[in-house]
């Protein structure tokens, strides 16, 4: 397929993408935490969000829409590298999308009180006061808005959204949406100006009802308008209100790529006749527009699309956002019976002599960068942004990308919602730290949660990990290059009992077992029939031998189980070690085991850990490796972002590493510092801490390296940092 040999190129490292301007990329360089935008008085819990986010005109001040907290948020970066607090305004409504025309921003703002009497305004902020001068009635609910590159003109997508709950979702619904267009006078609308232009009666799918998602302006005065339920595209005269164009956003069939949710990521299924349903639409130049074709509740074709004005498809990225996601563990499985990485929000923008386009793909939480070309656009990077990207702004002046990243997961003591800022420079990009190279059919090898790392025990930079029970029907061993930057994953050898996918295993940690095989640990959780067992599987994966933990330790079972496995000692005295992560119900508080199995005696003891300690959350071990007379272990709370304050690395000395017996006193091992991992965590990719560093090794040179565990894209940003840290001395 093209797209397939289109990504061989880019994975292979075989040439440069674009010799001329190869050196120049985009690279993080901050993040902000919009809650800390919260109004004075404000539960520090309380929900917030960035969603569609504009800048200022001299591009110091973003400012954002903010839906659960109903308001609009500033945000000051004169220093980008460093993100400041503005403040918030908090307005009647829920705000639905924002914008900047001289010194006034415009926020569109939904006040229905049901979707048959759908409702809704225009407010006019002051940017230099954040206060409210000035408001419109709409006579409906708006989505997006956008102002004319000339400053006269403001165009208003009114969806009048349907209910998803009345006839699953399915249109008609009435009332139908519409677009307004209003004059503009130093930044803001003249209400008596606004022109209702209809759009009844133009699409193939409920003509009746047309849903308005996203409108942009070109220079020509044309304004394009995507109706995505409606599958249909608009063009509109900005000046006269009349509808110039009109046509179906099209179908697409997509071949190999992942269609169902079973913890494997297979790229073997096909979809025919899928509507593309285009959620936001940005023009390349009068000419030509692109679509992020996210789909509604029929459709999404996981890419997205260059049309001519008058319809024609110039371009479509059919199934290659799926696999640029998967080469560097973005591809969300979950929704692989959804829309897959689910391509959401656009940005067009020109830096230097180079038109670039940028798309977030809301459930991969990625921005993919092309150049555009005038034909077929350039892919030129990825960029990790934060959970669920939504909007983009562009700041060519200064060099800059912003993007809003829409979910908060405060209730569930995860990610909150950030902003994050990228800068166009000289060198190459940062992220992915670890990639994929790709498969004997051309296609990446699926990959993410990382959750144990082992050495290779005679080849530099051959590391081996393994993923963890988010994808339990493909559980699976992974080689990594790490003399490549990125780190390559290599290979990917799947781990099988009777020649199948083994199933009823969660794989933490891995270990060589010094005959060309491996041992692994699988974390049990018998709540849900899997058990706490060493696996040791040879070179082709095929598990050969089981050992499942004895009854004594069974008997004080908790959930959180073995975290990592290494070997210790050779022949009859060759010791397999295990960290369990957490306290079991006959450890002390804040102290942990590390098992020993003697496979020459099959005998099982124990020593006991201490834990560091914590004002929040928890605080467990998620690695262990034996190097060089030391036991090197990964003790990390279970925090992400500013609230993180444990991830480290730990030694115990072997020598006096001495396990009693299960039924006897455990002694309690001493453990020194090695190094602290927060600093590393924060420089790889100036992004916000993660929580789960679950892989360490130690190459055959002496050289350390750890990963963190992505959780497979669920719940999370997605990123996966890889680390090099060339040799270790301990800090105490």
């Amino acid at each position: 397929m093209r797209h397939q040999a289109f990504i061989v190129g880019l994975l292979a490292g075989t040439a440069t993408i674009l010799p001329a301007h190869a050196d120049m990329t985009f690279n993080r360089i901050a993040t902000f935490p919009v809650a800390e935008n919260l109004p004075a008085g404000a539960p520090a819990t309380s929900e917030t969000s960035s969603e569609i986010i504009a800048s200022s005109e001299d591009g110091r001040t973003l400012v954002y829409s903010d839906s659960p907290l109903g308001g609009v948020g500033f945000i000051d970066i004169s220093d980008p590298r460093n993100p400041k607090p503005g403040s918030m305004l908090e307005l009647e409504g829920e705000p639905t999308s924002v914008t900047v025309v001289s010194d006034k921003a415009i926020a569109a703002v939904n006040t229905s009180k049901s979707y048959t009497s759908p409702s809704g305004h225009l407010v006019v902020i002051d940017m230099a006061t954040r206060a409210a001068t000035a408001s419109c009635d709409l006579s409906g609910q708006p989505d997006s808005i956008a102002a004319s590159p000339d400053g006269r003109l403001l165009a208003v997508a009114i969806e009048n959204e349907r209910d998803e709950d009345l006839n699953d979702g399915v249109i008609p619904q009435l009332p139908a949406g519409d677009l307004k267009i209003f004059d503009l006078t130093e930044g803001s609308p003249d209400c008596e100006s606004m022109k209702t232009v209809s759009l009844n009666g133009l699409s193939e799918i409920a003509a009746e009802d047309p849903e308005p998602e996203f409108a942009d302006f070109n220079e020509s005065g044309e304004i394009v308008v995507t109706l995505q339920e409606n599958n249909h595209i608009v063009v509109v005269s900005a000046n006269s209100g009349e509808v110039t164009g009109h046509f179906p956003a099209g179908q697409v069939t997509l071949e190999n790529i992942d269609t169902l949710d079973d913890g494997a990521i297979n790229f073997d299924q096909t979809v025919r006749d899928l509507k593309r349903e285009p959620d936001a639409v940005k023009w390349l130049d009068n000419d030509r527009f692109v679509t992020a074709n996210e789909g509604d509740y029929e459709g999404g074709s996981r890419g997205f699309t260059i049309f001519s004005r008058s319809g024609d498809v110039l371009y479509d990225s059919g199934n290659e956002l799926e696999f640029r996601a998967a080469a560097v563990g973005h591809y969300p499985d979950k929704r692989s019976d959804a829309k897959g990485t689910e391509p959401e929000g656009l940005e067009v923008a020109t830096f230097g002599d180079q038109r670039y386009i940028f798309v977030a793909l809301e459930r991969a939480s990625l921005v993919a960068v092309y150049r555009d070309t005038g034909g077929q656009p350039e892919f030129v990077q990825v960029l990790p942004s934060g959970i669920g990207p939504e909007g983009l702004v562009a700041i060519p002046e200064r060099n800059l990308l912003v993007t809003a990243n829409e979910a908060d997961l405060v209730e569930d003591g995860g990610a909150r919602s950030h902003v994050m800022v990228y800068r166009l420079g000289n060198g190459k990009p940062v992220y992915p730290t670890i990639e994929s190279a790709l498969d004997g059919n051309g296609v990446p090898f699926g990959w993410g949660a990382l959750s144990g790392l082992v050495a290779d025990a005679g080849k530099p930079g051959i590391l081996y990990a393994v993923s963890d029970s988010f994808y339990a029907s493909q559980p699976a061993i992974f080689t990594i290059d790490a003399t490549e930057r990125p780190a390559r994953i290599i290979a990917k050898t799947i781990v099988t009992r009777d020649s199948q996918p083994a199933q009823k295993l969660d794989l933490e940690g891995i270990a060589l077992d010094g005959e060309g095989g491996f041992w692994l640990a699988s974390e049990g959780r018998t709540d849900r029939l899997t058990p706490h067992a060493l696996l040791r599987v040879d070179a082709a994966g095929e598990i050969t031998e089981e050992i499942a933990l004895p009854s004594e330790l069974l008997a004080v079972e908790k959930r959180f189980g073995m975290e990592g496995v290494t070997v210790v000692g050779e022949g009859d005295d060759r010791m397999i070690v295990a960290a369990i992560q957490r306290e079991w119900a006959d450890d002390p508080k804040g102290q942990v085991k590390l098992l020993s199995y003697r496979p020459a005696s099959a005998e099982w003891a124990a020593v006991r850990y201490p834990l560091d300690q914590t004002d929040k959350g928890w605080v467990g071990l998620s690695e262990i490796t034996a190097h060089d007379g030391k036991l090197y272990i990964v003790e990390r709370d279970n925090q992400i972002g500013s609230a993180a304050k444990i991830k480290k690395l730990y030694s115990v000395s072997l020598h006096g590493f001495h396990p009693a017996a299960l039924d006897a006193d455990l002694p309690l091992v001493e453990k020194t510092l090695v190094r602290d991992l927060l600093p590393d965590m924060r420089a790889a990719t100036n992004g916000y801490v993660v929580d789960k560093v679950e892989g360490f090794a130690i190459d055959a040179e002496g050289t350390a390296f750890f990963v963190t565990d992505n959780d497979g894209v669920d719940d999370s940003s997605g990123e996966t940092i890889f680390v090099n840290l060339g040799k270790l001395e301990a800090t105490n």
